[in-house]
C-alpha cells in the first residue's frame, strides 16, 4: 500500500517535471556527438562561464524547475548521467551541457515548465493575499472612533 502511494507520488513528480516516457526515449538517442556538434543560433552561443557547479551537483544557474528536472533525469536515465560524466568538463563546460540539453528537449518540456511557472505565480499571489492585513468592520470602526475622540479632545482643549 505504501509503495503504491510512493509510486503515485513519484509519477506525479515525474509528470510535473516533464519526465515522460517519450522524453526518456528521446534522451536515450543522445550521443556524445549530439552535444559536441550542437550549434546555437543567434546570441545564445556566448560562453559566460559565470555560473558554478559543485562536484556531483546540477548547475546553480538553472531555474528551480530546471534543476529539479535535471536531477530527476540524471537519476532516471543512466545514459544521460553517463553522457554528462563523459562530456563534462573535458569537452563541455557544465553550463553549456545543460544549455544544450534544454534546447534539445524544449519541445518536450516547455509546457511543463510553463505550467510550473504559472503554479508558482498562483502560490506567490496567494501568499501575498494571506500576508496582507485584513481589516474587518470592527477594526475599522475602532480606528474611526479613536480618530474622532482624538479630534474632539483637541478641539475642546483649544476652546476656552
Amino acid at each position: 500500500m505504501i509503495s503504491d502511494q510512493r509510486q503515485c507520488g513519484t509519477a506525479t513528480e515525474d509528470e510535473l517535471l516533464g519526465v515522460t516516457r517519450e522524453l526518456i526515449d528521446f534522451i536515450k538517442t543522445f550521443t556524445v556527438d549530439t552535444f559536441k556538434d550542437f550549434q546555437f543560433r543567434g546570441d545564445d552561443d556566448h560562453d559566460d562561464g559565470n555560473a558554478t557547479s559543485p562536484p556531483g551537483h546540477v548547475r546553480t544557474d538553472l531555474s528551480h524547475w530546471q534543476a529539479r528536472h535535471a536531477k530527476l533525469v540524471l537519476s532516471k536515465v543512466k545514459e544521460m548521467s553517463n553522457l554528462r560524466y563523459t562530456l563534462c568538463p573535458r569537452h563541455l563546460k557544465e553550463h553549456m551541457f545543460w544549455k544544450i540539453y534544454f534546447r534539445l528537449v524544449q519541445c518536450f518540456v516547455n509546457k511543463y515548465e510553463e505550467h510550473a511557472i504559472r503554479l508558482e505565480r498562483i502560490k506567490k499571489n496567494s501568499l501575498e493575499k494571506d500576508r496582507a492585513p485584513k481589516n474587518n468592520g470592527f477594526e475599522v470602526e475602532m480606528a474611526e472612533i479613536k480618530t474622532e475622540c482624538s479630534s474632539s479632545s483637541s478641539i475642546s482643549m483649544d476652546q476656552p
